[in-house]
């Protein structure tokens, strides 16, 4: 049976969907976008600060669900512009810095309220 993860340690859903499900000991989380919890807002600066604020809602959300990191198996990133994929890859790397999961990453041509990232992620226990 499906669980819903909701954590307030995370931003709030934007739409009709949750910030995680738990099937069958795998947990799907929801693409975070750079939203801080606290405020609402999207966090001020470039794509490394973008993208840590990413991984704090992953984090918060895992967390949340009795996961961590290393029970991360796959991460789908979008990026609004591939250029920034050194400076993702830089911060990625300090999230994963043994035995990452596999990974996708893709340049789209725009994601929700103009943010530059936004990165799904799958774990299993």
């Amino acid at each position: 049976m499906k669980k819903i993860i909701q954590t307030e340690n995370a931003p709030k859903a934007i739409g009709p969907y949750s910030q995680a499900v738990e099937h069958n000991g795998t947990l799907f989380i929801s693409g975070q976008v750079p939203i801080n919890p606290k405020t609402g807002k999207i966090i001020e600066g470039g794509i490394k600060e973008q993208t840590i604020q990413v991984f704090e809602n992953i984090g918060a959300i895992l967390e949340a669900a009795g996961y961590k990191f290393d029970n991360v198996v796959k991460s789908t990133c979008l990026l609004d512009d591939m250029e920034n994929f050194a400076a993702m890859n830089e911060i990625y790397a300090e999230y994963y810095p043994a035995n990452p999961p596999a990974r996708a990453a893709y340049g789209v041509v725009k994601l929700p309220l103009g943010v530059m990232i936004e990165i799904e992620t799958i774990a299993m226990k």
